[in-house]
């Protein structure tokens, strides 16, 4: 079948107006208008042709225009906005695909639409951050987990923080929100957390375990995983981001920073014991590196660490002196060395594989103390 609208074409309209050969005059009319060699005069036809078709009282003939328009730059505003307002079956694809509208455009089908012109905005190959906030704030979860989904989506870190609150128990959501590229790693922390808190809930309700031992497994699940958020490429500035959004939520724990440290953290130590003491990063790294170890001393005390903590501390940071930290096996090594310089002199037999567990032993001295 020809893509032009011919003589035929029209005899045949003309003949029978049904909403079939209706239909597949729209399409050939839109095809028609991707044709560079038309003049201005036959342009000018054609839109008024368009302004016709999208009153037609037929949706399978508005529906044809639409999906005929999508990909066409140059189709009028006013029919673009005429069709991306329609009944959904008409809207969706022009809405998905079509370039023609601006954020202000898409704010308002989304303020004024329902969810399915929603989600055919959530589905566009770019969104921008102000259209993604205005999906978010629908608070309607297949708008919101379309949009997560969506790679070129722009989120701001304040709205992926809004949908881990809102869709905490969407599953799919959070799944899908925790999967997205350059994901922020205070975003990465709230996921972590709730994660955790499930595991927890779970714990306590299937099993007949001491309240000691779920808050052990509890806390060792998330520091870990906290603590593998940290690449040896995080900037400054999103380790801070980080820690202060642990210590807004009471979550920069002892063991937290002890297990930093070992793990070969530096920054992310220096700037939590700068954090909990209150002192600029500048004067904590002076004192966790004074060469007579008393500014260290200090520095715990004014944090209220443990002195027990004080000791594996000062041992990791005199393993992380004598190396250097640039990729993923240069931390597995610096575990190994942890372990074996430092750890084995606080526990006869020490198990090398078993540091968590050493770990949560130093966390309930410390919660005793």
């Amino acid at each position: 079948m020809s893509k032009k609208l011919s003589s035929a074409d029209v005899a045949r309209l003309l003949a029978d107006p049904s909403d079939s050969n209706r239909a597949d005059t729209a399409r050939k009319v839109g095809q028609q208008f991707t044709d560079p060699e038309l003049s201005g005069a036959e342009r000018q036809i054609i839109q008024e042709i368009f302004r016709v078709m999208v009153k037609d009282a037929a949706v399978r003939v508005r529906e044809a225009l639409s999906d005929t328009l999508k990909d066409n730059p140059d189709i009028p505003r006013e029919i673009a906005l005429a069709l991306a307002n329609d009944v959904a079956e008409v809207a969706s694809p022009i809405l998905e695909f079509s370039d023609v509208f601006s954020d202000e455009d898409l704010l308002n089908i989304i303020a004024k639409k329902d969810s399915e012109h929603q989600q055919a905005v959530a589905r566009r190959q770019q969104i921008s951050e102000r259209v993604a906030d205005a999906l978010v704030d629908t608070e309607n979860a297949k708008v919101v987990s379309t949009l997560v989904q969506n790679k070129g989506a722009e989120i701001s870190t304040k709205t992926m923080k809004r949908v881990v609150d809102v869709f905490a128990d969407d599953r799919s959501i959070t799944e899908a929100l925790a999967q997205r590229q350059n994901l922020p790693i205070t975003v990465g922390e709230r996921l972590v957390n709730l994660v955790s808190e499930k595991i927890r809930d779970h714990l306590q309700q299937r099993y007949k375990i001491s309240q000691e031992m779920v808050t052990d497994l509890f806390l060792n699940a998330r520091e870990k995983a906290t603590i593998g958020l940290l690449q040896p490429d995080t900037n400054l500035r999103d380790v801070l981001a980080l820690i202060d959004q642990l210590h807004r939520n009471k979550r920069l724990t002892p063991t937290l920073i002890l297990r930093s440290i070992c793990m070969g953290d530096t920054t992310f130590f220096e700037a939590a014991l700068a954090r909990l003491a209150d002192v600029p990063i500048a004067n904590a790294y002076q004192l966790i590196h004074d060469q007579s170890g008393l500014g260290l001393k200090r520095l715990f005390e004014k944090c209220g660490l443990s002195p027990r903590m004080l000791e594996v501390c000062r041992g990791a940071l005199n393993v992380a002196a004598d190396m250097e930290l640039n990729s993923g096996d240069d931390r597995i090594r610096f575990r190994q060395l942890v372990i074996e310089r430092v750890l084995t002199r606080f526990e006869e037999g020490f198990d090398p594989d078993n540091l968590d567990y050493f770990i949560a032993k130093l966390g309930r001295a410390a919660r005793a103390a």
